[in-house]
């Protein structure tokens, strides 16, 4: 079944790019394009949308002023040509951020996170509410439910993990790598073998240790490099 797509930009050249990519891949439908949020949302209302490329610096409307009008949007890709947005979209519900010009591969990236992500079924077995995204873990004979929010760090303890937040720890029997596969990539990051971080919570970083609330955390000598980038990729856009 195609995933049907709608491409938001007040750029006819933007909606031509995205549209070539969109032409190279059997799965994917365009449904419409549009020039401005007030007829994306027209659209939204009278057919099935999937997935939406939207840019953000649009006139009338933004992306990000447009996104807090819907109550039951698709899946979003952000797409602009400013980084000062970045940090912003982290915060809302969308499934990728595409600076342009957008390559083909970094399309093909995005793509990926959409096909993952199931509104009907939260992405990497997440649960969203109005509150934020949620994980259950199986601590002490209960299923006890854990913010993604309110995490400070995530440890491994040999065959099990304690989940650290501000006002309690839950250790529970699992693999470390399993809760990596379930936390969403974009927040959180693995920077020691024996440890996982959000990158909200990151107060501080050296070149080998990284400061979260409450905790100094070494920073793994495999997982250095990407770590790095990733955080100093971040100061960039800041």
């Amino acid at each position: 079944m195609k995933m049907k797509c709608i491409i938001v930009d007040d750029e006819p050249l933007a909606i031509e790019i995205i549209e070539s990519y969109i032409d190279r891949l059997d799965d994917l439908e365009i449904v419409a394009t549009c020039t401005n949020a007030l007829k994306a949302f027209e659209i939204l209302q009278k057919e099935p949308v999937d997935l939406m490329f939207l840019d953000i610096e649009m006139p009338k409307l933004t992306g990000i002023d447009f996104i807090k009008t819907l109550k039951n949007p698709p899946k979003i890709i952000l797409t602009t040509a400013y980084r000062d947005y970045a940090l912003e979209s982290y915060e809302l519900d969308v499934v990728d951020y595409l600076l342009k010009p957008i390559s083909f591969d970094r399309f093909l990236i995005a793509l990926q996170k959409a096909y993952k992500t199931d509104k009907s079924e939260p992405a990497n077995g997440l649960t969203s509410t109005t509150e934020g995204e949620y994980i259950y873990l199986k601590a002490d004979k209960k299923m006890v439910k854990v913010m993604l929010n309110d995490i400070h760090y995530i440890e491994s303890l040999k065959d099990y993990i304690r989940v650290k937040t501000a006002d309690k720890d839950v250790i529970t029997h699992q693999k470390i790598s399993y809760l990596e596969e379930k936390l969403p990539d974009d927040s959180f990051i693995r920077i020691h073998r024996s440890f996982i971080v959000p990158l909200k919570k990151i107060e501080s970083y050296s070149s080998s240790t990284i400061e979260v609330p409450g905790k100094e955390l070494p920073i793994g000598r495999l997982y250095k490099n990407k770590v790095l980038d990733t955080l100093n990729a971040q100061n960039q856009l800041d």
